[in-house]
């Protein structure tokens, strides 16, 4: 890999802008994060920094919901957009010659949104429809679950919220939520591919340097729920979550760990494949993987089995989690790091992916780095390394969520679930 040229600006009024740039490509992409997520949205009404996600790209300055959408198709702009518990994501790809006009919409979109009250309805159908998805994807209300429990709240949030809350919702509460919450200060744009950067800062300052930056409002924490929980289900399947202590981004182990759980989890090479479901039979899916927010973090094991088997597949997940903290040998190790070189070598050929990572790199670290560095991080760490750091913090003190028609135990502790009141 090459040295990238990266940069950064910050603007008086709290914005940053930082940027990637990648001469060998015909393409630009930008990621902007709004720190405008659920953590701010009142108790009874979780949900609202999604719906307005939704609302606001129903039309803004002087284009309605149609001629936004027709803006958007004429410049060939591949778009996306997510509301999550401290941020809301707006992202688009295009050909880089539409890079500053795609930015100009952009910035209607985030600072003038019309927030039409005949599409209220349709916007909110959409986020009911979401949510009835959910009720679909067992697994996944099954990880929300564990989610909400692990970090407590706000940090759990589920940003989708529920049936009841978005029920709740007026025009009026997304208004006052984009009064207060769309700001500048803590508002990062990230731009990766073929652009210019003295005329991108220059014009990020014509269309957001007079937003007057705003307080940020107050969050309401509440501490994490730790033990076992059982989500009663009536099925043939079992749905096993199982979380313990990660850490995060800016932690100087972060890497250590996320060669340990590569090494449980990337891959069919990978322990907890192999253990659980090539040699026993045991499930259909079996994974283990890092989740953080901005301050805290867990790794969370995942498995869906039939219910006949889903307390021997959680005994032997507990076996494996329990046996990483003994270490791991170096050809373990020397696949997983041809598996992340692999990553970064990918992510060097697309703008999208880079300007999401420098996005990532600014909010969670405060600064840039290269894939060189990245590479590097990886590249130099050795197994006595991991395993020392096993030895510091092997997994345990286990969480546990299951939802299926049985409760299952938690052998090691001889904790047995309980259901969820």
């Amino acid at each position: 890999m090459t040295q990238q040229q990266l940069s950064h600006y910050s603007f008086d009024n709290g914005l940053t802008i930082v940027g990637h740039h990648m001469p060998w490509l015909q393409s630009a992409a930008y990621a902007i994060s709004v720190s405008a997520g659920s953590r701010y949205d009142d108790a009874d009404k979780v949900g609202t920094a999604n719906f307005l996600c939704e609302m606001v790209q129903r039309g803004c300055g002087d284009m309605d919901s149609r001629q936004y959408i027709e803006a958007l198709q004429m410049l060939g702009i591949d778009s996306s957009s997510s509301a999550g518990n401290y941020q809301t994501h707006y992202g688009a790809a295009m050909i880089a010659s539409e890079l500053i006009p795609s930015l100009r919409i952009s910035a209607e979109m985030l600072r003038r949104p019309i927030l039409p009250a005949d599409q209220l309805e349709d916007g909110r159908m959409v986020c009911l429809q979401e949510i009835a998805a959910l009720e679909d994807d067992l697994a996944q209300k099954a990880m929300n679950e564990m989610r909400a429990r692990f970090y407590g709240t706000p940090d759990g949030r589920n940003s989708d919220g529920t049936i009841e809350s978005i029920s709740r919702i007026t025009l009026e509460d997304l208004r006052e939520s984009h009064q207060s919450l769309y700001r500048p200060n803590g508002m990062i744009i990230a731009v990766a591919g073929n652009f210019d950067w003295e005329r991108l800062v220059d014009e990020v300052g014509q269309l957001f340097g007079d937003w007057e930056s705003k307080p940020d409002p107050e969050v309401i924490t509440l501490p994490p729920e730790t033990g076992s929980h059982h989500i009663p289900f009536e099925s043939e399947q079992t749905h096993i979550i199982v979380g313990f202590k990660g850490f995060t981004y800016s932690h100087p182990d972060f890497y250590l760990n996320r060669c340990a759980i590569g090494v449980l989890s990337d891959g069919m090479s990978s322990r907890l494949f192999t253990e659980v479901r090539e040699k026993r039979g045991l499930c259909y899916t079996v994974y283990a993987s890092n989740h953080m927010t901005k301050n805290q973090a867990g790794v969370f094991c995942y498995s869906g089995t039939s219910t006949d088997r889903a307390q021997q597949t959680l005994d032997v997940i507990i076996e494996q989690l329990v046996e990483l903290g003994n270490g791991i040998t170096q050809s373990e190790l020397d696949r997983l790091k041809i598996r992340i070189r692999s990553g970064l070598i990918s992510q060097q050929e697309s703008c999208r992916s880079r300007a999401n990572s420098i996005n990532s790199d600014w909010f969670h670290l405060g600064r840039l780095r290269t894939l060189d560095e990245l590479n590097e991080s990886i590249s130099s760490i050795t197994v006595d390394q991991v395993n020392d750091f096993l030895q510091r913090h092997p997994p345990s003190n286990f969480s546990l969520v299951t939802l299926g028609s049985n409760p299952l135990e938690l052998k090691e502790h001889g904790i047995p679930t309980t259901p969820i009141g």
